[in-house]
């Protein structure tokens, strides 16, 4: 295995929860139902897809970009409030793959601002040799595009780079792409279509650091099949 391309939100950062509250905080203020429902149907999907499920709830008259804009500035207001939360491990198994010679990829179906401002505050951006961002592509995950062109990019076949992702449609995109998905759950846990889509489920970024470590020093290859979860 040559790379591993990581997903952003959820994976890297703890933001899809803040996103939620987000969701969920200017749909109270605005009278909407059922966001609860909603909002787990968009996470790994890029705003252009989000739209599509959003509108299909509250009407194709629905005005989307406002409901987005005030949201992303309700996130905003928290983050400057609380910070960036970044998951356990990411800092580490991040430096030790750039110490193991691997090349490192960021695939995230949020927009471009977003991703590079994260990338900025917390400092990990250097680390990421290629970053594909959900305005860059149409249609971002479940649909492969955007870990196929991240792997064109990196200069590697798909079977050739692990995927880290933790929602089901990021693993649906990683595996449809022909890659090796990781799956560390964030707010959905594995069921049995994730755990037959999956390579590999473990809880945080330290236990996948210690099995890539694992297994270049046992010099063993992925071989893509049913899920090995963590105990």
């Amino acid at each position: 295995m040559k790379a591993v391309v990581f997903d952003m939100d959820g994976v890297l950062f703890d933001t899809e929860v803040v996103c939620m509250k987000a969701w969920m905080a200017i749909a109270k203020k605005n009278g909407l139902p059922d966001m609860e429902e909603i909002f787990p149907q968009c996470i790994g999907l890029n705003a252009n897809d989000s739209r599509q499920i959003v509108l299909k709830a509250y009407g194709e008259d629905f005005d989307y970009p406002a409901f987005r804009q005030q949201s992303s500035e309700w996130l905003q207001e928290y983050m400057a409030e609380n910070g960036l939360p970044v998951k356990p491990g990411a800092p580490q198994i991040l430096e030790w793959l750039k110490g193991a010679g691997y090349a490192i990829g960021l695939a995230s179906s949020t927009r471009s601002s977003s991703v590079y401002r994260y990338l900025e505050q917390s400092g990990l951006k250097g680390y990421f040799s290629v970053v594909i961002t959900g305005d860059m592509i149409e249609h971002s995950k479940p649909r492969p595009d955007i870990y196929l062109m991240a792997c064109d990019r990196l200069g590697v076949q798909p079977e050739e780079a692990y995927a880290i992702e933790d929602s089901p449609n990021g693993i649906r995109s990683a595996h449809a792409a022909g890659m090796c998905p990781i799956m560390v759950p964030d707010m959905i846990e594995p069921d049995e279509e994730m755990k037959r889509l999956s390579f590999l489920i473990r809880k945080d970024l330290f236990e996948v650091r210690d099995y890539l470590q694992q297994e270049l020093k046992s010099g063993s290859s992925a071989d893509i099949g049913r899920a090995e979860e963590v105990e």
